[in-house]
């Protein structure tokens, strides 16, 4: 049989460039395309393909990784209420956010092939397409791609026109993936690769993530009672302390401030645990204390180190609150503030136990 591809208009070869081929049986109806034809063309043999329900490649033989990803977030999108892809969706060159509410977005390990990170498999080898949607979305699994349903408003980032997931929320649901696959027990995933991903998520220049933001996501994701994930997690947040508390060190050499103590045990003279400050100037009754962040990711945590801090106010120690972001930005406003508190030293202190650890 003879097939005859009907004349394209201008804007349906626009939105195919656009969408690298890719496109919905809506798109093709809004361009004078009818149905019998688009089944004409699907036929074995033709020139078209179906490769989701109502998704179509405009070309025969393999569709490409892109391609397939392009088809996916098209499938969980083609309502006329979808505005992670209308048309093309996000583009290049364009605004690179928007909030994605009735729409689509490409999350988990196929996002993060599409930003490019080198901790995970690569866009050709990624089998499986997780796609995030509102939670009244009624959409089912079709293909390899997956339906993640989500209660939250998630800000879509555009990664080569295609609406992705912000970072931190395709790392969560990428390691929720592997936790609900079992991918961690069968050794598909191993606990170096979840460090490398972690590392590279809050280390990316211009597209990563903050320390906090990761742990919140995976916080809300329910991930952190995972050994392995909590393990990966303490691993960073130490990491990131040391890197704070290094640069604290710099400033003390700097502002020409005597060496303090590093995480040394206060006791009172019966013997209560008081604390564990960060830094400790003994002779002046002065503690530094980081970020609660990078020392915490649950409330319970956060409480029994505030209840530390609080205690040593109570006693008299003063204590100096630093952020790992005032330090990298103001580091000589930290630097004062931590030799008038030198020079300031404690009020009416309680004798307390020093003890280095």
């Amino acid at each position: 049989m003879t097939y005859r591809i009907p004349s394209q208009s201008s804007s349906l070869e626009e939105l195919a460039r656009r969408q690298q081929n890719v496109v919905t049986a809506g798109q093709l109806r809004a361009r004078g395309v009818p149905a019998r034809i688009v089944t004409e063309h699907c036929r074995r043999g033709g020139p078209w393909q179906r490769l989701l329900p109502k998704v179509f490649l405009l070309q025969d033989g393999e569709p490409t990784p892109e391609q397939r990803m392009w088809a996916a977030l098209l499938y969980a999108a083609q309502d006329d209420r979808a505005q992670a892809v209308r048309d093309g969706g996000a583009r290049d060159g364009g605004h690179p956010d928007g909030a994605v509410r009735d729409g689509a977005v490409i999350t988990g390990a196929a996002a993060l092939a599409l930003y490019g990170f080198a901790s995970v498999p690569r866009l050709p080898a990624v089998v499986g397409v997780e796609v995030l949607v509102p939670r009244q979305r009624r959409l089912r699994d079709a293909g390899d791609v997956r339906i993640r349903r989500t209660r939250r408003t998630v800000v879509a980032r555009s990664v080569h026109g295609l609406a992705c997931a912000p970072v931190a929320r395709a790392v969560a649901d990428a390691v929720r993936e592997w936790t609900d696959t079992r991918a961690f027990e069968s050794g598909a995933i191993r606990p170096a690769l979840l460090r490398a991903m972690f590392r590279e998520a809050v280390t990316r220049a211009e597209d990563g993530c903050t320390l906090r933001e990761l742990v919140g996501e995976l916080g809300d994701s329910g991930l952190l009672g995972e050994a392995r994930v909590r393990a990966a997690v303490d691993e960073l947040l130490a990491a990131e302390r040391e890197s704070v508390l290094g640069r604290i060190g710099d400033l003390v050499d700097e502002w020409l401030l005597p060496v303090p103590l590093a995480g040394p045990e206060l006791r009172m003279r019966g013997g209560t645990y008081v604390a564990v400050p960060d830094l400790y100037w003994p002779a002046v009754g002065v503690a530094v204390a980081v970020d609660s962040d990078l020392r915490c990711v649950s409330e319970g945590e956060e409480a029994w180190v505030r209840g530390e801090q609080h205690r040593m106010e109570y006693l008299g120690v003063r204590v100096v609150y630093v952020s790992g972001d005032r330090v990298a930005e103001e580091p000589d406003a930290v630097g004062g503030e931590l030799r008038e508190a030198f020079r300031a030293g404690g009020t009416d202190m309680v004798e307390l136990v020093v003890t280095e650890r």
